[in-house]
């Protein structure tokens, strides 16, 4: 839940809500984020993927379509697993000669039935590996294999965390290390992370804000973190 949406249902400030939410996780009953709170243990142990799908949605949704827009023509591009980067292969429409790197079983199969749908027109590869059920995903030393051989233009990357102090994190230790590659291949990797990923610090580090060149979100970068952003020359999308 988000604070201004909790001071709005119950007519309250949102310092109100802020010094609440204080108290509810010193109760243990949720766990705060930045701009409102989650459920405890969330971070913890990622829920399974189809579980994740129907978290912020419309949040989702809106940063697909941001980054979807972002992609040229005549590009090669690799998306990795995640709720968020599944909106974004939704989105894709209007492309001309876009070659589509995924290891992400859903990412696939709506990239594929795009593609029959004239909605882009280009190629979809499949990264190949060792399958994830759970998560829907490909990864392992074969897939890691086959990342490390690519040189693309744009890496677009999900997150479970995303700070100042510890950079981009995630949950699964052979995902991470496909996402980590996915940016070492890339000339430009764009991250994608809702409000409730924004300030968490998640089970393993993918990448350091270092090697992050643009961040979408549906929410403002936080004021704490300008001078860092700025420093690594970093630019922040807004999604409507």
């Amino acid at each position: 839940m988000s604070a201004p949406e909790l001071a709005r249902v119950l007519s309250v400030s949102t310092e109100t809500i802020r010094r609440d939410l204080a108290a509810l996780e010193e109760q243990g009953k949720l766990r705060r984020v930045y701009g409102g709170a989650v459920k405890t243990g969330f971070t913890n142990d990622e829920p399974p993927y189809l579980q994740r799908q129907s978290h912020n949605r419309e949040a989702k949704r809106s940063i697909g379509r941001i980054a979807a827009a972002r992609i040229e023509d005549g590009s090669t591009i690799l998306i990795d697993v995640g709720t968020t980067t599944l909106e974004l292969a939704r989105a894709i429409s209007g492309c001309s000669q876009v070659t589509i790197l995924t290891n992400s079983l859903p990412v696939a199969t709506v990239l594929c039935e795009s593609l029959q749908q004239h909605k882009f027109s280009g190629s979809v590869m499949l990264l190949g590996g060792m399958l994830n059920p759970e998560q829907q995903s490909l990864s392992g030393p074969f897939c890691e294999q086959m990342i490390a051989e690519l040189q693309v233009d744009q890496a677009f990357l999900s997150c479970g965390g995303i700070s100042t102090e510890q950079g981009v994190t995630d949950y699964d230790v052979d995902e991470a290390a496909c996402s980590r590659l996915f940016a070492r291949s890339a000339a430009k990797v764009t991250v994608l992370a809702d409000h409730t990923e924004l300030g968490q610090r998640t089970f393993i580090r993918v990448i350091g804000l270092e090697q992050v060149n643009e961040i979408i979100s549906d929410s403002p970068c936080p004021k704490e973190w300008m001078t860092t952003i700025k420093g690594h020359k970093i630019s922040w999308v807004t999604a409507d």
